[in-house]
């Protein structure tokens, strides 16, 4: 079961986002950052920082002459578009943050009961984690996959752990299904999920939820266990990136 989704940072920025463009969809010549303002409730400093994004995104175009309109983006993201261009940006997304992070990223999701990696961007320099065991069966020890489990209600991970028994995958893995299960009920969902070389020895990975609606989703990213004290930046342009990609979800 993926019922009552923990609310991350990046959620209520989409929510935001998703009012901004009925507004400006409603003002089909141009309307000023001043006048949605007034009209959203929306503090003008956030605002701004919500239609740099969008603008980035291409979901808005700022006129010449002044005001906002909705960007070419949009267009593309109708229902029978709606998949191609999806994992078009995806793709996009996952190499600037490979690039930006210098990390192998991937995105992954859980759906019927299992984890699903989507998509992965890595290169020579920025190596994938070597999947000796199948990911479906290490959500316990992985970063992504204590991120999907931790969006889950509880009956969803007694259910998860029930087919996947947790397994000692390094001397650092933990296999006691109690502590695994309260772990992930108090951990934080603006707290990103950590693997400390629990998968494999040698690789410290992170991941942060990328949830909306019923979709259970994350962004995570691999390194050498001898780069970790770059987690934390790195986890940080995560989060930067995963509201457009909520966005795009949404949309």
């Amino acid at each position: 079961m993926a019922t009552e989704h923990r609310q991350t940072g990046p959620v209520y920025e989409v929510q935001y986002a998703l009012r901004v463009l009925e507004s400006v969809d409603a003002h089909r010549h141009g309307v000023t950052a001043e006048q949605l303002a007034r009209e959203l409730g929306v503090p003008h400093g956030y605002l701004t920082r919500l239609l740099i994004m969008l603008r980035r995104e291409r979901y808005l175009e700022f006129l010449p002459g002044g005001g906002y309109v909705i960007g070419d983006a949009m267009p593309s993201l109708t229902p029978a578009d709606r998949e191609t261009a999806l994992a078009e940006r995806l793709q996009a997304t996952l190499a600037e943050l490979r690039d930006e992070v210098g990390a192998a990223v991937y995105f992954c999701r859980y759906e019927e009961g299992e984890v699903s990696v989507v998509d992965i961007a890595d290169g020579p320099t920025t190596p994938r984690v070597n999947e000796w065991i199948d990911f479906r069966s290490a959500a316990h020890a992985t970063a992504s996959g204590k991120c999907l489990l931790a969006q889950l209600d509880h009956y969803g991970r007694v259910e998860h752990f029930a087919r996947h028994r947790p397994i000692r995958l390094t001397s650092r893995t933990e296999t006691d299904e109690n502590i695994l299960l309260t772990k992930l009920e108090r951990h934080p969902a603006t707290v990103p999920s950590l693997d400390l070389q629990e998968y494999a020895v040698g690789t410290v990975c992170a991941a942060i939820p990328v949830t909306i609606g019923k979709t259970v989703a994350c962004l995570a990213l691999s390194m050498p266990a001898a780069g970790a004290h770059r987690l934390r930046p790195a986890v940080d342009a995560l989060h930067e990136r995963a509201a457009p990609m909520l966005l795009s979800m949404a949309l």
